[in-house]
């Protein structure tokens, strides 16, 4: 257990999309992907690949964050697929992956993911608005997907980082 460096870009394994992990790694790699997101103030989601573990685990929190629609806590979700996608909003999304950067992106506002508990067990997670959007953010990274790669405009679209956000 221990929070792990985080891959900046342009670090060619953000740009990998990831595969299923062995069982035996899915513990380890769920503990240190909270330990990390757990690291970074005002963090509320990292993905195995950010921490050089290219497997899809995703870790997403947004408990009692103020922009949070709906709130599930600690989730930490093992193959997730999103399997339903409704509404589209843009608002502003960073990274732990690319720090001084900010940008406008459009994501569906309502969806639902199936994945696995870290033990194994089916999970159904129906979300809306930012807890949507910091899952999409996330699992976009299992598929080498950066927040950047869905930005309309480059020019119009991304913003230097004024100041870190907290929760």
């Amino acid at each position: 257990m221990a929070a792990r460096s985080v891959l900046r870009y342009p670090h060619p394994a953000l740009k990998r999309p990831a595969a299923p992990p062995r069982t035996e790694d899915v513990e380890r790699v769920a503990r240190d992907l909270v330990d990390t997101m757990r690291a970074h103030p005002g963090c509320v989601g990292v993905a195995a690949p950010q921490i050089d573990e290219p497997v899809r685990i995703v870790t997403v929190d947004v408990a009692g964050h103020r922009r949070a629609e709906s709130d599930h806590g600690l989730l930490i979700l093992v193959d997730p697929v999103v399997t339903h996608a409704a509404g589209a909003e843009v608002a502003r999304e960073g990274c732990l992956s690319i720090p001084d950067l900010t940008a406008n992106v459009r994501r569906a506002t309502d969806i639902v993911v199936e994945a696995r508990s870290p033990g194994g067990d089916s999970t159904h997670v129906e979300a809306r608005g930012f807890e949507a959007r910091c899952l999409l953010h996330e699992i976009d990274h299992l598929d080498g997907i950066l927040f950047l790669d869905r930005v309309d405009s480059l020019k119009r679209d991304v913003f230097r980082r004024k100041q870190y956000s907290q929760r």
